[in-house]
């Protein structure tokens, strides 16, 4: 039933006539930013810690934030991190409470909290380093890199990723599949930062190398992230957008089947790329069918900073797009 939702959706954006959408929800970082500036949180419940508990709190921090329940997700991760910080022996707690401090960043990301990004992934390294986890450390190094580049400081952004990249496939001590995986992550993201930055041939040339990369390891059952050729095409697809090239990337967008997309935040953030490039390409109807497709995959995407401004834009053709102003309302926009 999900796979032929998504179709639908699909074939709504580029085809169809506009369709409704369902409510979206509001996420909050409060008890998060309550942790990291004043430590108040103690274990829940005053639970009793163990490394299995610590382990299966962690995969439900990553499924959530693969399911896109960011709300859910940020009144969770407080009392998640203070109970990995509280496991034995230390290399093991660092290890957790690096994953927790890297799914931290990447929430903080999607709800624009920049100043919590910079903190979450100074953590993150901190105790991914102390853990010694070469896959958590790339991550880590990964975050690192996205939060630099939302500082603007985009050269140095790009450096860090590359850099992580070739770290994590010369580490002999993991398995080559999750080198690779890890490394196809760094870089894309890199390859982002340099279209962000407006450098074609870098963009370019490490998205070239991350999609060789991905053909050669698939994606590992170990693996910190959503990789392999789909995740590239999406990183593809967001550096054609940056580059200027909003034909290019409806195309791409055309060949991608969103039912194989592996997560509901994936899905999510697909269908928000097309809006963004039927905006650049100047083409409203289809930016918006393709927002009320997003919201349906994930609706507390919409809540993104990307989206209300593609929102608040749309609200000029109010008259054409029926249901705009009720969808700005939803994503946060204040409606008159």
């Amino acid at each position: 039933m999900r796979r032929r939702e998504l179709l639908a959706a699909a074939a709504v954006v580029f085809t169809t006539p506009l369709a409704g959408a369902s409510p979206a929800e509001a996420s909050t970082l409060a008890p998060l930013e309550d942790h990291l500036l004043y430590g108040t949180v103690t274990v829940p419940n005053g639970g009793e810690v163990s490394p299995a508990g610590v382990t299966a709190e962690v995969k439900a921090s990553r499924e959530e934030f693969r399911a896109a329940r960011y709300d859910t997700l940020a009144r969770n991760l407080p009392g998640r991190i203070a109970q990995a910080q509280a496991l034995e022996p230390a290399e093991l707690s660092a290890t957790a409470v690096a994953d927790l401090y890297n799914i931290a960043t990447r929430l903080c990301i999607k709800l624009g909290e920049d100043g919590l990004v910079a903190i979450t992934a100074d953590r993150a390294l901190t105790s991914a380093r102390i853990g010694g986890d070469a896959l958590t450390i790339a991550e880590a190094h990964r975050m690192v890199s996205s939060a630099w580049r939302r500082q603007g400081h985009l050269a140095r952004a790009t450096d860090i990723a590359v850099r992580a990249a070739q770290d994590v496939r010369g580490d002999r001590s993991t398995p080559e599949a999750a080198r690779l995986s890890a490394s196809v992550s760094l870089l894309a993201t890199a390859a982002y930062t340099a279209a962000k930055m407006a450098d074609r041939p870098t963009a370019h040339a490490l998205i070239g190398e991350a999609a060789e990369a991905a053909e050669i390891g698939r994606t590992s059952p170990e693996a910190r992230t959503d990789t392999g050729t789909q995740q590239v095409l999406l990183h593809q697809l967001s550096v054609h957008y940056l580059l200027g090239d909003a034909g290019q990337a409806i195309d791409l967008a055309r060949t991608i089947n969103p039912a194989a997309l592996p997560t509901a935040e994936r899905q999510g953030r697909f269908f928000t790329d097309v809006a963004r490039c039927f905006d650049q390409w100047g083409k409203p109807e289809q930016c918006y069918r393709a927002l009320l497709a997003a919201e349906r995959a994930a609706p507390q995407e919409i809540r993104r900073g990307s989206v209300k401004n593609l929102a608040s834009g749309l609200l000029r053709h109010d008259r054409t797009l029926p249901g705009v102003r009720a969808f700005a309302g939803r994503a946060g926009v204040a409606v008159n």
